[in-house]
């Protein structure tokens, strides 16, 4: 298994799978907050456009990092029905848990943007990419997103994922990993460093994105 100093070095690990995608109609898409380090080297070595789409997971009552779904820009919801039931989750309590991730969401935007305009993905190839895939449900509310948003074709890029996870199961027409070990564990076994990416930090590499 491959230890990544932090996440930019995922991203600079994945450029050489990435070095023949230089299509002009092609956006870089990071998830926050710890998706946009690993996508803005990547938007660098590609001279892409770098953007986020904010997503938020939507974690079952009392286990909060146990992902039951996730919601995204757009009024984006996506459910896991499977994990819903294992874990009991009534309708109700589900709905009180969108609302109040979603109020965070757009509080996230708000803070994320600062005003600054979404770059289009109408008729565009979108590479979303995040630090890492445990379950899937934020990838897959970012693809939904992005095609809400008009991408003609969807990839989703990440250093590391489960084996078994396809490009259908995230909504994708591609997926690209660097690692996708049987034996998975945690997005951090995969990292010497994976401190918190903060909200400045991605405020400041949206802004040095001007190549």
């Amino acid at each position: 298994m491959t230890t990544f100093a932090d996440r930019y070095d995922a991203g600079q690990r994945l450029v050489p799978v990435l070095e023949d995608r230089h299509e002009r109609d092609q956006v870089i898409l990071g998830l926050p907050c710890g998706g946009v380090p690993v996508a803005f080297e990547i938007a660098r070595a590609l001279h892409a456009p770098l953007d986020v789409i904010v997503v938020r997971k939507l974690g079952v009552p009392r286990q909060p990092e146990y992902a039951m779904g996730a919601i995204g820009e757009g009024g984006v919801r996506v459910f896991d029905p499977d994990v819903v039931a294992r874990a009991g989750v009534s309708e109700g309590v589900a709905r009180e848990v969108e609302r109040r991730e979603r109020n965070v969401l757009e509080a996230r935007i708000e803070s994320l943007r600062r005003g600054r305009p979404r770059v289009s993905l109408r008729g565009r190839v979108a590479l979303i990419v995040d630090d890492g895939i445990a379950t899937g449900s934020t990838a897959h509310a970012a693809c939904l997103v992005a095609r809400d948003q008009g991408a003609v074709h969807v990839v989703v890029v990440s250093p590391a994922a489960p084996a078994g996870i396809t490009a259908d199961d995230l909504t994708a027409d591609e997926l690209i990993c660097h690692e996708m070990p049987w034996a998975f564990g945690a997005v951090g076994n995969f990292y010497r460093d994976f401190s918190p990416t903060t909200d400045e930090e991605v405020r400041t590499l949206l802004d040095a994105a001007t190549w």
